[in-house]
């Protein structure tokens, strides 16, 4: 399961009334969003790459357990295929048993559970069996993704901008309230980010937030670009890593808010951007989700 996104301008608007509950966004909204999507090039691109996810993941876990026969649906929060969608083509399908997995490593009442609940109410109704993964944040196979790229990118860097770098992990924002609801999205990251941190044996990173929303109430912080100024002129960092650890695809948040963003500060700072690859379909990824979901299984007698 994944948010989902726009695959051509013209689902942009129903896109956008879906994400506000069915309101229709304001027309300069709506322009803005637009001008984010043709600013970063194919609308579609991200679309792509989840249909890609899912594709690779199912192949990968064929080949792992030939007795098997698997079958991958993806259901999306804000866009068709919806998710309890995805569910219902499974019933139709025959499918009796199988495992949720949001495409997002880190568990929030906001996200994680949201979706999962969504497809556990429809399975039920539908008498499928499922089991559902919650958080897959300390995966092995996904810290070593990201300190792979990190060695490669420190390697690939000119000594004296490596002595004054600092790394920036991130992840989407929500709101502030989660904090006094126990939510464990915030901590989860925190751990991420250290165990990333300590395979690569990082001296100097943090952790910000980004995208947040348009609402009145207050989100987590401090976002991204605030952080980037602060690095620069309290610590003298000249050279900033931006690691979006809460996504798993180059999408708008990463393509937009960090690629055209965050670097729009570093240039006004005359500091350095760089941004490792995303996990995209890469296939140590691929074999990273494909880990997840066949220990869950097994863990459950699934296989």
């Amino acid at each position: 399961m994944a948010y989902g996104t726009p695959r051509s301008k013209s689902e942009i608007e129903p896109y956008y009334t879906h994400i506000r509950r069915g309101k229709k966004p304001p027309q300069a909204l709506l322009d803005e969003l637009t001008e984010r999507y043709e600013a970063v090039g194919e609308i579609n691109q991200f679309a792509k790459i989840t249909e890609a996810q899912v594709e690779k993941v199912v192949a990968d876990l064929n080949q792992r357990f030939p007795e098997v026969e698997f079958h991958g649906y993806l259901g999306l929060k804000h866009i068709s295929p919806f998710i309890e969608e995805a569910v219902e083509q499974m019933a139709h399908d025959g499918i009796e048993e199988a495992v949720s997995l949001v495409l997002a490593p880190h568990y929030s009442t906001y996200s994680v559970k949201s979706y999962n609940s969504r497809a556990a109410d429809k399975a039920e109704a539908l008498g499928i069996k499922l089991h559902s993964i919650d958080s897959w944040h300390d995966e092995p196979a996904y810290v070593e993704y990201w300190a792979d790229q990190l060695r490669e990118l420190f390697a690939s860097m000119p000594a004296e901008e490596k002595e004054r770098s600092v790394v920036i992990f991130s992840a989407h924002s929500l709101p502030e309230k989660i904090l006094a609801l126990g939510d464990p999205y915030p901590h989860q990251l925190q751990e991420t980010a250290r165990l990333i941190a300590e395979r690569v044996d990082i001296p100097h990173y943090r952790m910000g937030w980004q995208s947040a929303g348009r609402t009145p109430e207050p989100w987590l912080g401090p976002d991204v670009q605030d952080l980037t100024r602060e690095l620069h002129e309290r610590e003298g960092f000249t050279s900033f890593i931006y690691c979006p650890i809460g996504f798993v695809a180059e999408h708008l948040e990463v393509l937009y808010d960090n690629d055209i963003e965050c670097k729009a500060v570093t240039d006004e700072l005359g500091a350095n951007y760089y941004r490792p690859p995303m996990p995209n379909a890469r296939p140590e990824f691929i074999a990273c989700l494909s880990g997840i979901l066949s220990k869950e299984l097994i863990r459950k007698g699934a296989i």
